[in-house]
């Protein structure tokens, strides 16, 4: 037991300074081959989704179940739905699906059947591209440089498990509610939310729930442009002698994104003069204190987990210093 402790100290800090100096680590596994192609490509996955690793157990088959889900484990007690990851993704496995990666992430626990594990890397978020509009198509968020920002780099593509949950599970990802929201925002004339999410699915529903609590908005797909955006508006205010957060409200923002992560452009906001005043709200899918406390640490005035329409609604009102008395009244 003090072992295991000790061990998650040891894992905490390491944690806390990768969040704090822009870094991650990055789970490496293949997926098989693309059909034309004798390539098994890399795919990466946030290690921090990842609960665990095991060789592939004995599946149960579902009836009924989606045409991607292999069945389902029965892991410590717990039945875990397993995905046949290679086949969503096109690819032809040619080795097996050895492997189970079991993750958690957006309030869900799901196993992830892949063909084989490589390596854990530790990368800044500077070596990761948005994908939004390539080739990789919607299930691919972003692709990572390997070996540094060269030319000759090894790839590795970053699925959006976002997406991944709503393709495989429809029914457990609905569009947002307008009803489930509450009453409508009353933010300042003038005044907008500028959201972060390099998640194409995740961007699409922060959009419907601001859009049912009548918040105007400036949406962008990664912290960099988040950051770009907000420093535009901080010299446009200054020129005109008013604050950038008589544009800009609060700030809504992802923690894993390329180029810059939430943690570091929420630093870079209180770290500003000009902008420090604009609230942030952390809406993330990895979840459990120890996200609490990095987003704590880093400065944010509150998190949420996605994705709860009406979750994100009341964290939206508190940062912002709503009650429902004033935003009724509002």
């Amino acid at each position: 037991m003090a072992d295991d402790h000790r061990a998650n100290t040891e894992r905490h800090t390491e944690r806390s300074n990768l969040t704090s100096s822009n870094k991650f680590e990055l789970l490496l596994y293949r997926l098989g081959h693309v059909p034309g192609s004798d390539a098994h490509e890399l795919y990466g996955i946030n290690v921090f989704k990842v609960r665990e690793i095991s060789t592939m157990p004995t599946i149960t088959p579902i009836a009924g179940s989606s045409p991607y889900v292999m069945g389902a484990v029965d892991i410590r007690g717990q039945i875990i739905p397993v995905i046949d990851l290679p086949r969503l993704m096109g690819c032809e496995p040619t080795r097996g699906l050895n492997i189970l990666l079991v993750t958690e992430f957006a309030r869900s626990t799901q196993a992830f059947a892949v063909e084989e594990v490589d390596e854990i890397v530790r990368l800044e978020w500077n070596q990761v591209l948005s994908a939004d509009g390539s080739a990789g198509g919607k299930l691919v968020t972003s692709i990572a440089r390997i070996d540094g920002n060269t030319g000759d780099s090894r790839l590795a593509q970053v699925i959006d498990v976002e997406q991944v949950l709503r393709d495989v599970f429809p029914s457990q990802h609905p569009s947002v509610d307008p009803a489930s929201v509450g009453e409508a925002l009353g933010i300042r004339p003038g005044a907008k939310i500028l959201a972060a999410d390099d998640s194409g699915f995740a961007r699409k529903l922060i959009e419907q729930a601001l859009t049912a609590i009548g918040a105007d908005y400036i949406m962008t797909k990664t912290g960099e442009e988040a950051w770009q955006t907000l420093q535009q508006v901080a010299r446009e205010a200054q020129q005109k002698g008013g604050r950038a957060k008589d544009t800009i409200a609060l700030v809504l923002t992802d923690l894993e994104m390329p180029e810059m992560d939430g943690f570091m452009l929420t630093r870079k906001i209180k770290a500003d003069a000009r902008t420090r005043d604009i609230p942030v709200l952390i809406h993330s899918s990895l979840t459990g204190a120890a996200n609490e406390a990095h987003v704590k640490n880093a400065g944010a005035n509150g998190y949420v987990a996605k994705f709860a329409a009406s979750e994100l609604a009341d964290a939206i009102r508190q940062a912002l210093g709503f009650t429902p008395e004033k935003t009724a009244a509002a």
